[in-house]
């Protein structure tokens, strides 16, 4: 946690975004990465225990915790209750739930639709007065890639108990909505945002020559979204939350931070201009 929080004060970040998430023994011993083992191993069991250090880690490097990134499926209410806990307890305002299932085709969306819309409200009243939000991000490869699917969940409950991940890099590929419209219909819904890069390169073409396409991750100044729409309109709403640089690229980990701080920073003072 030193090491992370340290490398972030010394970039000049405001905040940090604390994983906290179950790692299967399938990923154990097969060396870390963004979505497999940790150095921190933070996961729901051992998360409240771990409170009170994240929180001091957090403010001895001069850091607010902007949210818990954490991966439970929303029908998983043990692990939720333990979840609204520890961020409680660290000071945290929100930690991440997903749908309990993802979109792959082989179920029809409203029947996806209708287990997670029950699924959140039985989370929700498991948590109730725990002064921690639930965050729905939008994401490919869920019911909910766009900012009108995700709304069409999280607008069943107020604002101040959940409320979405605006991440317009996933929206690129799948789901995107204009920046502005999209604002606008989330309102206080936006309770946190992501920010990275990605770009369509061709890959081949198939037996009828058409283009085939992957969406690799890029320098956000490289990418598909236009960032300064972006925080144009984040100040326009009064937008008062973080910006989380997440860049999945397979480069050293400091030179991607230091490339979306600036960048971001660098886009915030052309707005002025």
């Amino acid at each position: 946690m030193e090491e992370q929080a340290a490398l972030l004060q010394r970039l000049g970040f405001d905040g940090i975004e604390w994983r906290v998430r179950r790692v299967t023994p399938e990923q154990r011993g097969k060396g870390y990465s963004n979505w497999g083992e940790h150095k921190n191993d933070l996961d729901p069991d051992n998360f409240a225990a771990n409170a009170a250090r994240m929180k001091q880690v957090a403010a001895d490097h001069g850091l607010k915790i902007a949210g818990i990134a954490s991966a439970p499926g929303a029908d998983e209410l043990d692990d939720i209750k333990r979840l609204a806990e520890g961020a409680s307890a660290c000071g945290a305002p929100f930690f991440r739930v997903w749908c309990p299932r993802w979109y792959d085709g082989t179920v029809d969306y409203n029947t996806l639709y209708d287990e997670s819309v029950e699924a959140f409200g039985k989370a929700l009243d498991a948590i109730a007065g725990s002064g921690v939000k639930i965050v729905l991000e939008i994401h490919g490869g869920t019911i909910h890639p766009s900012a009108s699917l995700a709304y069409r969940i999280v607008s069943h409950w107020p604002a101040d108990r959940i409320c979405c991940i605006f991440d317009p890099q996933n929206m690129v590929r799948d789901g995107f909505e204009t920046t502005e419209l999209a604002l606008e219909l989330l309102g206080d819904y936006v309770g946190h945002v992501h920010a990275g890069g990605h770009q369509p390169v061709e890959t081949g073409r198939d037996e009828l020559d058409t283009a085939e396409w992957d969406w690799p991750g890029v320098p956000m100044a490289d990418g598909l979204y236009d960032f300064r729409r972006l925080l144009k309109k984040l100040k326009a709403i009064g937008y008062q939350g973080f910006i989380s640089v997440e860049d999945f690229r397979p480069a050293p980990v400091e030179e991607k931070l230091k490339n979306g701080i600036e960048y971001l920073r660098a886009v915030e003072a052309s707005l002025g201009r």
